[in-house]
């Protein structure tokens, strides 16, 4: 029975305030159309790959469990890179190239966490975390539809060049003591990967077969995860026909 006269703790009430809603009207925007063209440098997606991960491992249980109640899973990059091994050089261009074929790296890992009951009577349930690490390559090689590229990465390769004089006394001896140097450094932008999404199925088990209600303290996993990344770099791109829109911030009245 309740106590008519119970007044509930201060501190557990929950305070809310009622928003007033406000009026508001889309912006207006006026259009300037580019002659001839917009040039604009944005993140360009190279690459959009579906990237199978097998992994096996095994996790302890501290204290043992009885069943295993529930796993989550996540996954955590720590690396996408991208290392070129082939290049085809763009015409009309100082050593600038477009990458043909690369590896991709790519490591990380699987964050689980896996909830389970103990053989203790009425006792708690208990949590598990794991990271399970992996890591690996993909090859990249051509260009859509029937490679893997959408659009190649570019790259400009760096230059270094030495020059050599004779000996002003003597024209059929090298000075050994005067060079002419030049270097010539292209900063590239790196490709970088980007997480879209994860697929996973896995099979948990007990090592050692276990009776009904019987303790184990070590879960055996069997990992198969479908990674899906995009591989980007900003690239500098030239749009036909662009329109630059300006907001118009002559406002009127809001109609009520």
């Amino acid at each position: 029975m309740t106590d008519p006269n119970h007044k509930p703790d201060p501190s557990y009430e929950v305070k809310a305030k009622e928003q007033i809603p406000l009026d508001d009207e889309a912006v207006a925007l006026v259009g300037t159309v580019f002659n001839p063209a917009a040039i604009v440098k944005v993140p360009v997606v190279l690459a959009e790959r579906s990237i199978q991960v097998v992994v096996e491992a095994d996790i302890p249980l501290h204290p043992p469990a009885t069943e295993i109640k529930r796993v989550t899973k996540n996954v955590f990059l720590e690396q996408v890179k991208l290392v070129p091994v082939r290049f085809a050089a763009i015409p009309g261009t100082a050593d600038f190239f477009r990458v043909t074929r690369a590896k991709l790296f790519v490591s990380g890992f699987i964050r689980k966490n896996i909830e389970y009951s103990s053989k203790e009577y009425n006792g708690v349930l208990q949590d598990k975390i794991a990271e399970v690490p992996f890591s690996g390559f993909a090859e990249l090689d051509g260009v859509v539809p029937t490679g893997d590229f959408m659009v190649f990465p570019v790259i400009g390769i760096s230059e270094t060049s030495k020059a050599q004089f004779l000996n002003e006394k003597n024209d059929i001896v090298p000075r050994l003591d005067k060079y002419f140097f030049q270097n010539l450094v292209k900063y590239n932008e790196q490709p970088y990967g980007e997480l879209v999404a994860a697929n996973f199925f896995e099979l948990d088990f007990s090592p050692k077969m276990v009776t009904p209600g019987g303790e184990f303290g070590l879960l055996r996993e069997k990992i198969v995860m479908d990674l899906v990344v995009k591989v980007l770099q900003v690239q500098q791109l030239t749009i036909p026909g662009a329109i630059q829109q300006n907001p118009n911030l002559n406002v009127g009245t809001i109609d009520s």
